[in-house]
Order: structure tokens, then sequence, then C-alpha cells
């Protein structure tokens, strides 16, 4: 053979060896290429120390993905997420109150989430039943981590002062009334010192007697399956569980709207006996209270009476636009903190519960005497179909404050309320 041919032939191998690398190098960088993904939530300090951790174990895992963590305060949240979102620069995952959901959806603010991730009966399947109240027109648009609900905590300390047995909380609504009449104290002006159970329409008093006081009395479903009709006057049980949950603060005057600025405040001072509230602020409780506290059940209208409770969550929605590689990042995100590994972690972290329908018999939880009573009571919880959150709360406390302020009479109120409830979904719905 030639020395030319021999040439030729030395210049192809070399081109082809030079050709090689080249894909080997193209393929490694483009394998190696870093994806970033924003995620923001609000400023609930539990909540932001744990994403924070479990961000940190994700990015182990998945060295090609990055998260950038941001926070905000509740009241500013959703207006931050749409001004962000309409001007491009949004978060490609979107921590929101379940209740949100329907007006995040119609503001075109999240997508689905996709069949191929996910099925709709699958996560039926893997999600405790009150999960499915945050489908909207039978659709998932967020996956929770976990999930809430309500108990009765009591003062052993004030319980003791008052004479009361400090192991034994109560166990109806009548002798919570009991009970706190021992413990309220008031000056001789009357003014109030400290008070037997936190009252509060603002705090979680409105969801208590919603799915709570409402089915005690006798209204099975206080919303319409289709979601589309208030019955709160579905019989007259209604209006006699709304005059007796008033009636704690005006009549018994064993608390007050916005003592020590929120009933949570009060409890912590040590200046209230009892409240209701949720696992979340179980953190606060260890760290803050400087006395010596339990966790109960709800009580019952009467001994073996109906047994209710308040279910709610905050969830994970993939903002709309989010495609590609950031879509198969923020997807990866969401099945590691949705995933029963991380679930398992939450609650003793955050003091949420765990979403999983599988954590339902999980014995450590049952039996211990503080998440035991939340476990207890996602058993009977239901979660308020919101069609616009905001709105509905905004207007169930004008209507309290025309009771406690201007002393509006409760019967007439209570329908004026129910009415005007009505029209914020018949416009929902309307559009």
């Amino acid at each position: 053979m030639g020395k030319c041919n021999y040439l030729f032939i030395s210049l192809l191998l070399i081109l082809s060896v030079i050709l090689t690398a080249c894909n080997v190098s193209s393929t490694t960088n483009e394998e190696s290429d870093e994806v970033t993904i924003t995620y923001w939530q609000y400023s609930f300090p539990a909540k932001v120390e744990e994403i924070n951790r479990l961000i940190e174990k994700f990015e182990k895992e998945n060295p090609n993905i990055k998260v950038e963590a941001q926070d905000f305060p509740r009241e500013d949240f959703t207006q931050k997420v749409a001004a962000a979102l309409n001007a491009g620069q949004g978060p490609d995952l979107i921590n929101l109150y379940y209740g949100w959901l329907p007006q995040y959806v119609e503001n075109g603010y999240l997508q689905e989430i996709p069949e191929s991730f996910k099925t709709t009966e699958e996560i039926d399947n893997y999600y405790t039943p009150m999960v499915q109240s945050s489908k909207v027109n039978g659709k998932y648009y967020a996956l929770p981590t976990a999930v809430r609900s309500l108990a009765l905590f009591w003062n052993k300390d004030l319980f003791k002062k008052a004479g009361l047995d400090p192991n034994n909380p109560p166990k109806t609504w009548e002798e919570l009334i009991e009970y706190s009449k021992k413990i309220t104290i008031r000056k001789e002006n009357g003014q109030l010192e400290q008070e037997g159970f936190a009252w509060e329409a603002n705090g979680q008093g409105a969801h208590v007697f919603r799915e709570i006081l409402l089915r005690q009395w006798g209204v099975e479903e206080p919303i319409s399956a289709d979601g589309k009709t208030i019955q709160w006057n579905k019989n007259s049980g209604g209006s006699e569980a709304f005059k007796y949950w008033l009636n704690m603060t005006k009549e018994h005057k064993i608390g007050e709207q916005n003592f020590l600025e929120s009933y949570r405040t009060a409890f912590l001072a040590g200046k209230a006996g009892i409240m209701i509230d949720g696992s979340f602020n179980l953190a606060s409780l260890k760290e803050e209270a400087g006395f010596e506290w339990g966790v109960g059940n709800i009580p019952l209208k009467e001994e073996g009476g109906v047994e209710a409770n308040f279910g709610s969550f905050w969830t994970h929605g993939i903002a709309t636009g989010v495609e590609g590689k950031k879509l198969e990042a923020s997807l990866k995100f969401l099945e590691f903190i949705t995933s029963e590994e991380t679930q398992s972690e939450w609650v003793y972290n955050v003091g949420e519960l765990p979403a999983a329908a599988s954590f339902a018999n999980d014995e450590k939880l049952v039996n211990d005497e503080i998440y035991g009573p939340f476990v207890k009571g996602l058993e009977n919880s239901y979660a308020t179909f919101f069609v616009d959150e905001t709105k509905e709360r905004d207007s169930f406390l004008n209507y309290i404050d025309k009771i406690l302020l201007n002393d509006a009479p409760i019967d007439k109120t209570f329908e004026e309320l129910i009415k005007d409830q009505q029209n914020i979904r018949d416009e929902y719905f309307g559009k």
C-alpha cells in the first residue's frame, strides 16, 4: 500500500477518535447539566426548617438537581405568587393551602398532576380520604405531604388551681363550659384576666362550627356533595349549634375573641385553660409553654354522640408553564417530599400527620399520648370544600362581628350569613 493510502487511513482514524471523543464529551455534559427548580412556601418556622433539611438530603441523592426554597408571610403569599407568575418569574413548585386550589386553578397558576406520574385512582388509593376534597373538576393539581386534624389542649396547672383533675379533660361540650367557668378570672369591672376556653372565630373556631358542631347537632352534610349548596340550616340543629357556639362567649363568657391577641398566644402565655388547635402547634408548645399540658379528644355533644373533626392540609403544586427538564426535576422532588419515608419524618419534625392512608393504623402514632388524639381525629375528619377560602372566611368573620360587636340577633344573622356564603358559591359555579 502506498504512503498516500497509509496517510489517508491514518487521518480517518484520527478523525474518528476526535469525533468519538466529542460525542462522549457532549453526552457527558448533557447528562451533568444542573437543573435548578424553585420551591415557595409560607413562613412557618418548623416547615421551613424541615424543607431545608429535606432539600439537602434530596440534592445529595440527585446531584444534578438544585432546589432553591423561598418563604413569605402567609398574608402576602398568594399576592407574591400571583405577581411572580404573571411576570413569568414565579416558582416551579408552590406549597399552598388546599382551600386556595379552586382559585389557583381558575387563575391558571397550576398544571394538572400528569397521569404518567400518578393516576387519579393511584392518588385516591395512596392518600387518606380527606385529600379527595382537593380535587378540582375531578382532577388533582397538587399533592400533600401531611394532613391536619384538631384536638383539645388543656393546661394542667390551671386545672389544678381551679380544683379540677389535671388528668381529666372535658369529654363533652357541657363539661368544657363547666370546667372553663371555674378557670375563668375577671376583674371587678368585668375585664378578662384569664379565660377558661380560648374561644375565637378567627382561629380554629370557624372550622369547629362548620365541620364539628354542625355534624354533632344533626346536620350530617353541611355542604352538598357537589359543593354547590350551603346546607347549614338543613334542619333546626344548624341554628342550635350556631347559637350554642356563640353563647360560649356571649352568655357563658368563658373566653373572648382576640384575648391577648389570639387564642394561641393566650394559651402559650398560660392565660387560657383550654383551646382547640391542630398538631402543627405542637412544636411551639414544646418550646414555649412554661406549664404542664395535655392533648385530648374533641368534645362530643353527649357521651356516645357523633364524632367529627376538621381536616386540612397544605399541598404542593407545579406551576403552569413548567416543562422539559424542569418539569422532570419538579416531579422527582414532588415524589420525594410526598414519599412515605418523608412523611414518617415530617410528623415528628413538623407536627403534621402523615397524609398516606398506610399510616392510619400506625401503632406508634395511635398510642402516642400527644399524637394519638390527632390520629384518632382523622377517622372522622372532613376537609371543607372551599371555592374561595379567603372570601368565605372574611364573610364568616364579618357576620360574627355583627353579633359580637353590634349585638345583632343570632338567628337572623345566621340566615344572612348562609345567604352570603351561598352567593360566593353561586358566583364561582356561575363562572
